[in-house]
């Protein structure tokens, strides 16, 4: 599937919190809640407001399917966020990624991360940068390497409860 590619903004906010919900019932579904929890994202007051912060002051880019449905979004940045490993160049960040779980596998991240890495170029920047959870089977890290990124510096992040999230930071050069 080739999806149609838009910039979005503030008025997408409820259709990527509906995304992001939806991964978030997948994952606790397989019991995988390490990753983000088990509380949708629109239950979380702080995660909203960081994706209407996101939809403000980032580009963010639109995945639709032929009917105009929302199937995927790409947030881009043009610095890692305050927990990843720093770099001295330019570059862009995929701040987040997120397909809806039926059109997983359909091309449609592929199409998002084609577009990101056509932004950096259009801005002169060498460098598409993104983390991602590295829990221990590491699959999302491996859904990044299948999309062309090549791992870089891991990390961790304290959280609240006195746990360590564990985070792979994986790059394309351009």
């Amino acid at each position: 599937m080739t999806p149609e590619i838009r910039t979005g903004g503030p008025a997408d906010v409820p259709d990527i919190l509906a995304l992001l919900d939806a991964a978030v019932a997948w994952l606790a579904a397989q019991g995988r809640t390490e990753q983000w929890g088990a509380t949708p994202w629109s239950g979380r007051p702080a995660a909203v407001e960081r994706v209407e912060r996101y939809a403000r002051e980032y580009l963010v880019r639109i995945a639709a399917d032929s009917e105009g449905r929302t199937i995927g979004s790409c947030i881009l940045a043009d610095h890692a966020p305050d927990y990843a490993p720093k770099t001295d160049q330019p570059e862009l960040y995929v701040q987040q990624l997120v397909i809806s779980r039926e059109h997983r596998n359909s091309g449609v991240g592929a199409a998002l991360i084609a577009d990101a890495r056509a932004e950096a170029a259009r801005r002169g920047v060498g460098l598409l940068r993104v983390d991602c959870y590295a829990g221990p089977d590491r699959k999302l890290v491996g859904q990044y390497r299948a999309l062309g990124f090549t791992e870089t510096e891991p990390f961790e992040v304290a959280m609240a409860d006195g746990t360590r999230w564990p985070g792979q930071v994986l790059e394309i050069r351009l």
